[in-house]
């Protein structure tokens, strides 16, 4: 039995949170935040930051490169360099950041879609294109489709390649002979790899993630990676990330744009919080995968028995669900806005990371068992509804 309390159910709606912040009938299974507290040691490092009593500017001491250093390397197998480091607020504004100063207006960045939508923003808002390079959908599973990525990256005017390792939505690790391609037909066609691996600790038990970088020393020349301990540690709010360049000319280019865009700064907790998370969340961090991979068959087999209608993709990562609704209608945007209005179910549609997530969920399973149970009831209950409905029942 586990120290830590997953099945602690508390009340956010009071809390201004993004999540929570909608009708008291609704419950929300959509951003990617977790209905749990922060590991032990992460409270009590801000704890001691607030009792201090003065938050002004912060630098960036050693502790947190050592840190990261150490996380993966014990964890990751990834030896990382403390030159290669370099603060940000978060992987969002890193982005952002990075297309703006690697890419130029008008220019195309790939990504592998159904993905993070967030990426759609950081391209379209700097007048950059997007160049859409769908996965395979076969048997449960999802794949590269190397021929069509390499027509995406020959592309004259293809510069940047976003990826998403692990991958966001669909939860897929992949493998070394997979990024060991990507690196491959990326330099081939001198484009660069922005790699955001926010999801890289929140993989299944007995499975591990294997940074990009990490692959060849052709990868890590042309890459930049993000990475944070927001998603892991449930701290988002706290706006600590950082982004690993081990490429001189590319972290030049890199770090001056967080510079100029004031994304390097870091606010009066996010180091204390980050160091804390790394140095002592270790066996809080095991502890949730396992709760986390529960979470994962409590879903399958409810959906097995009471749902078959809809079926869950066996994503090895992340503690998001993706959810096969094909069956049931192409248009996912209209059952998302069904279920949220007759059942109170909030969660995403699948349009929403690109055109291959038409017809698929995207459900927020980090909650306590019994909060995942309801939201599990009401979707059964919403979805009989809306197959009601179109039957004119």
């Amino acid at each position: 039995m586990s120290e830590f309390n997953f099945d602690e159910m508390i009340d956010r709606r009071s809390s201004d949170s993004l999540k929570w912040g909608c009708d008291p009938d609704v419950l929300p299974m959509w951003v990617a935040d977790m209905d749990f507290r922060s590991p032990p040691a992460v409270m009590h490092a801000l704890e001691e930051r607030i009792r201090h009593g003065i938050f002004g500017y912060s630098v960036i001491p050693d502790r947190w490169y050592d840190a990261y250093i150490s996380w993966w390397r014990n964890r990751h197998d990834f030896q990382i360099d403390r030159s290669w480091l370099v603060f940000s607020t978060g992987v969002v504004p890193s982005l952002s950041s990075i297309v703006r100063r690697l890419t130029a207006v008008g220019e195309n960045v790939v990504v592998q879609v159904p993905v993070y939508n967030i990426f759609f923003n950081s391209i379209l808002n700097n007048g950059r294109h997007i160049l859409e390079n769908p996965l395979i959908y076969r048997d449960g599973a999802y794949s590269i489709d190397f021929e069509d990525l390499e027509r995406k990256l020959a592309h004259s005017e293809t510069t940047l390649m976003i990826l998403c390792n692990p991958h966001n939505p669909v939860g897929k690790i992949w493998s070394r002979d997979e990024l060991a391609e990507i690196g491959r037909l990326c330099a081939r066609h001198h484009v660069t790899v922005v790699s955001d691996e926010i999801h890289c600790d929140l993989t299944l038990p007995g499975r591990d993630y294997i940074p990009f970088a990490s692959v060849s020393e052709l990868c890590m020349n042309i890459s930049v990676t993000c990475v944070a301990p927001s998603k892991t540690f449930n701290m988002a709010g706290l706006q600590s990330s950082a982004v690993i360049c081990p490429d001189l000319f590319l972290r030049q280019r890199v770090e001056r744009g967080l510079n100029t865009d004031e994304d390097a700064e870091p606010n009066a907790f996010a180091v204390d919080a980050a160091v804390a998370a790394y140095a002592e969340g270790g066996e809080w961090l095991d502890a949730l995968r396992e709760y986390l991979r529960t979470s994962r068959s409590i879903t399958g087999i409810f959906l097995e028995n009471r749902l078959p209608a809809v079926k869950p993709v066996q994503g090895e990562a992340t503690y998001l669900q993706w959810l096969d609704c094909r069956s049931l209608t192409s248009d996912t945007k209209k059952l998302t806005a069904f279920l949220k209005s007759e059942a109170g179910l909030w969660v995403s549609a699948g349009e929403a990371y690109g055109s291959s997530g038409a017809g698929f969920l995207r459900l927020n399973a980090a909650c306590p068992h019994e909060r995942l149970r309801e939201g599990l009831d009401r979707l059964e209950r919403g979805v009989a509804l809306f197959q009601q409905r179109r039957a004119g029942v």
